[in-house]
C-alpha cells in the first residue's frame, strides 16, 4: 500500500516545493492542511487571503481544509484535524516543509506522534546546503512572489518582488539572511509552477 499523507500548506514556495518532492516520490498527498486565524482568516505567519490559498488548491487539484486556530490552541487544533483528516482520508503521514529549524521539526513529529501519524520531511537540509533549494526552485520553473518581509532583515520595497535568478543574487549578499526566508526573513506565494494542473490567471 502507497504513503497517503496531508501536507501543512502556507501557499509559499517551500510547502510548494514539498509537494513537488513527495509527488516526485509517488507519496499520495490526498489533502492540504492550511492554518487561518480565528479572527482575520488570513494564514498563520504569511496574513494571505483564504481566497488566495483556495485558488492555488484548486489548481493542485488537491483538497484543502482549513484549520481555524489561534495562539492558545494552535497545537490542539492541529492535532484534531489531523485526527479528522485520518479518519477521513486514511493518511499515515503528515507532510511539513520546514528545511533545518529543529524546533520547528520537534514541533511537527510532536503533533504527528499525538495523531498516531508519522512526520515527513522532504526538504530537510544541512543550513549550509539551503541556497541549493532556492536554486532549485527557480530553475524548476516555479513562479512565486514576495508578500510579506522581515523589515529588520529585508528593505520593505522587496515585497512584490518575483523569486528569480535576479531575486537569488540579491538574496545571497546577506550573510544573516537565510536564502530560504528559513527564520521568517521574507515569505511568499506561488502562482505557477510545475505541480499547478491548470494555467494561472496571472500574465
Amino acid at each position: 500500500m502507497g504513503r497517503k499523507v496531508a501536507l501543512s500548506f502556507s501557499g509559499g514556495k517551500d510547502s510548494c516545493l514539498a509537494l513537488y518532492y513527495l509527488q516526485q516520490q509517488r507519496i499520495d498527498v490526498c489533502c492540504l492542511l492550511t492554518t487561518v486565524w480565528k479572527e482575520s482568516l488570513a494564514t498563520v505567519a504569511h496574513d494571505e487571503k483564504r481566497e488566495r490559498i483556495m485558488r492555488q488548491a484548486e489548481r493542485l487539484g488537491i483538497p484543502i481544509h482549513f484549520v481555524e486556530t489561534d495562539f492558545g490552541t494552535y497545537t490542539d487544533d492541529f492535532v484534531f484535524y489531523l485526527n479528522e483528516l485520518k479518519w477521513h482520508y486514511g493518511i499515515d503521514g503528515a507532510a511539513f516543509g520546514d528545511i533545518y529549524l529543529e524546533g520547528h521539526r520537534e514541533w511537527g513529529e510532536q503533533v504527528a506522534a499525538a495523531a498516531s501519524i508519522e512526520a515527513m520531511y522532504p526538504l530537510w537540509s544541512e543550513q549550509r546546503d539551503v541556497s541549493g533549494l532556492l536554486h532549485q526552485f527557480v530553475s524548476l520553473g516555479f513562479h512565486a512572489e514576495v508578500i510579506k518581509a522581515d523589515v529588520d532583515k529585508l528593505p520593505d520595497k522587496w515585497v512584490g518582488r518575483r523569486i528569480d535568478g535576479s531575486f537569488v543574487k540579491d538574496i545571497m549578499m546577506y550573510k544573516d539572511v537565510c536564502p530560504m526566508g528559513e527564520s521568517g526573513e521574507y515569505h511568499t506565494y506561488v502562482y505557477d509552477g510545475p505541480i499547478f494542473r491548470t494555467e494561472s490567471a496571472r500574465r
